[in-house]
C-alpha cells in the first residue's frame, strides 16, 4: 500500500490527477535526458520543482528508480525484481527483467522489499512518471550508505545492464537538498553540489556534500545516477529548477532546497 497517499499528494485518483495537472505542463520540445535528479517532499513544497522536471524530458516506458533509505531498514543496496507499487489510480509493475540484469551485473544489489516499506523517496515519483507514461514499469532502489567507490561499482553495473537496450530507461535519483537551515544558507550550500552536478562530477559530488556538511538526502543516489550516466554517454547536465520550502511556508529560518536536474 502507498506510504504517504493523502499525505504527501492526494490519496484519490482524480484529486491527484488534478493536482499533477496543476504541476505539470506540456512541453513540445522534450529534453533527451539520461538520467533525473528530483526533489521527494511534499508536493505542495516540492511539487512544482518536480512537476517542471518532469515536464521538460521524456520519459520513457521504463525507468529505475534510485532512492535514499530513510527509515534505514533493510540492506545497504535493495532492489525489488518482482510485484508491483499500489498507487491511487492502480499498480506500477516492477520491471524483473531489468532487475534481474543489474542483480546479475552487481553483487551489492540485494533482493530486498524490506527497505521499501513506508519509503516516501521513491514512491513520490510514481504520479509524475505515470503523468506522462500511463504504462511505465520501473526498477526500485533503495539506498543507505555506500562507499564512494561502491556508487561507481553500482552506477558502471546500471549503464552496463541497459547500454544495449534499443529504448534505455530514465535513470531517476530521488533526492532533497539541504534540511532545516536558513534560506540563504540552503542556496549557498546546495549551490555547491548543483554545480558539481552540472559538471557531471560525481567524486566532486560525493566529497562537496560531505566536506561541506550539506544535508542532501539523496546524494548517494544521485552520485550512482552520475557514474551511470557518464557511463552511457552523457555530456551536459542542466537545472530546470530550483526552489525551497520558504517560498510555500513563507517560513525563510528553517528550509528545505529542492532542485530538479536533468542529466543528457
Amino acid at each position: 500500500m502507498p506510504a504517504v497517499a493523502g499525505q504527501f499528494y492526494p490519496g484519490t485518483a482524480s484529486g491527484l490527477s488534478r493536482t499533477l495537472k496543476q504541476l505539470t505542463r506540456d512541453v513540445p520540445e522534450k529534453l533527451p535526458a539520461i538520467a533525473v535528479v528530483s526533489p521527494h517532499a511534499g508536493y505542495v513544497y516540492s511539487g512544482a520543482v518536480a512537476g517542471e522536471l518532469f515536464s521538460s524530458v521524456r520519459v520513457p516506458t521504463r525507468a529505475v528508480v534510485f532512492c535514499p533509505n530513510h527509515t534505514g531498514v533493510g540492506a545497504d543496496a535493495a532492489i525489488m525484481s518482482r510485484g508491483a507499487w499500489r498507487m491511487p489510480w492502480g499498480d506500477v509493475p516492477v520491471e524483473g527483467t531489468l532487475a534481474d540484469r543489474m542483480k546479475a551485473a552487481c553483487p551489492l544489489l540485494r533482493e530486498d522489499g524490506s527497505a521499501h516499506l513506508g519509503e516516501h523517496s521513491l514512491e513520490v515519483q510514481l504520479p509524475f512518471l505515470h503523468r506522462f507514461r500511463p504504462d511505465v514499469r520501473i526498477v526500485p532502489v533503495a539506498l543507505g550508505r555506500l562507499s564512494l567507490d561502491e556508487c561507481r561499482t553500482l552506477g558502471d553495473a546500471t549503464a552496463e545492464s541497459v547500454a544495449g537496450d534499443p529504448e534505455r530507461p530514465l535513470l531517476v535519483a530521488s533526492s532533497d537538498m539541504s534540511h532545516y537551515v536558513p534560506d540563504a544558507v540552503a542556496r549557498r550550500k546546495d549551490r555547491l553540489a548543483i554545480d558539481r552536478i552540472l559538471a557531471l562530477d560525481p567524486e566532486g559530488l560525493y566529497r562537496t556534500v560531505r566536506a561541506e556538511r550539506i544535508s542532501m538526502c539523496g546524494v548517494i543516489p544521485a552520485t550512482v545516477v552520475l557514474f551511470a550516466a557518464l557511463r552511457l554517454g552523457a555530456t551536459s547536465a542542466r537545472l530546470v529548477k530550483y526552489a525551497t520550502s520558504g517560498e510555500v511556508s513563507r517560513d525563510f529560518d528553517q528550509v528545505v532546497g529542492y532542485a530538479g536536474l536533468a542529466v543528457c
